[in-house]
């Protein structure tokens, strides 16, 4: 196990699950990955949940704001991209074509964040850290591994987050794009076509996952929905597309070879 102390500026720290139902949100994916949590008091009233495997931290959980339920928004989960500072990206973003959601605030000690959405659509977070640098444990069973941006607007994407983040881009002979941080894969991008129905752009969080067939029958036993079944994928891995029974989409994934090691390792 290797434990982030930091992450570089560009690159996603964290994932968030804002749910109708924090309690059993917490029931299933405690079943599914085996997380346990530190609910932590927020100075918006709501509190926020810490998401663990052995006492570090993996994730975030809480309840929806009012706002988002009154328009009617799904639970969701959110990607967050680590710079050290919030506000410039805030204006980078507007500047390519986003949009602010959420201007930059401050989130008592743990850092100062906003949520910004893409030309195309899909909205993410931006985190400034300060005493929470973001998920603790990432590329391991149970812990974020991949985040990957679903559009239908590739090459607006590709424009925005260039400008914005500065990522170089690769795409494999399948026609999978893959942003890059340097030298490093920074996280993926998938043309939405016609078969996907009225699915919105946005950014997929992936857990990974040692046995996926495991996994995706206890989802199902835990009353959870499996959007794509087991599914291959080429020589990488296998996957699965899991919505939990409050409505929060997320990808598990097994991979056939190592996974690259934290980022700052």
């Amino acid at each position: 196990m290797q434990v982030v102390s930091s992450y570089s500026n560009g690159m996603f720290c964290w994932v968030d699950l804002a749910t109708t139902d924090p309690d059993a949100a917490k029931v299933f994916y405690s079943g599914l990955f085996g997380w346990e949590y530190d609910d932590r008091p927020t100075d918006m009233g709501i509190p926020y949940t810490l998401c663990q495997i052995d006492g570090y931290n993996v994730a975030g959980l809480s309840a929806m704001p009012p706002g988002m339920q009154e328009q009617n928004i799904p639970p969701c989960w959110t990607s967050y991209i680590k710079h050290d500072d919030v506000d410039a990206v805030a204006a980078k973003v507007t500047a390519a074509g986003g949009t602010v959601m959420m201007p930059p605030i401050d989130v008592m000690e743990s850092g100062r964040m906003a949520i910004v959405q893409d030309p195309t659509g899909a909205a993410f977070g931006v985190w400034q850290p300060k005493e929470h640098i973001g998920a603790q444990l990432v590329n391991m069973p149970n812990a974020l591994v991949w985040n990957e941006l679903q559009t239908r607007d590739v090459a607006g994407a590709l424009k925005f987050y260039r400008s914005v983040f500065d990522w170089g881009h690769d795409a494999d002979p399948n026609g999978y794009h893959l942003f890059k941080l340097g030298d490093r894969m920074q996280a993926g991008m998938l043309q939405i076509d016609d078969s996907w129905g009225d699915i919105p752009a946005n950014w997929a969080a992936y857990f990974m996952t040692e046995d996926i067939e495991a996994t995706a029958a206890k989802a199902q036993e835990l009353d959870a929905t499996l959007h794509v079944p087991v599914t291959q994928v080429g020589d990488i891995g296998r996957f699965s597309v899991i919505q939990d029974p409050q409505g929060g989409n997320f990808v598990a994934m097994q991979f056939d070879g190592p996974v690259d090691p934290p980022p700052g390792y």
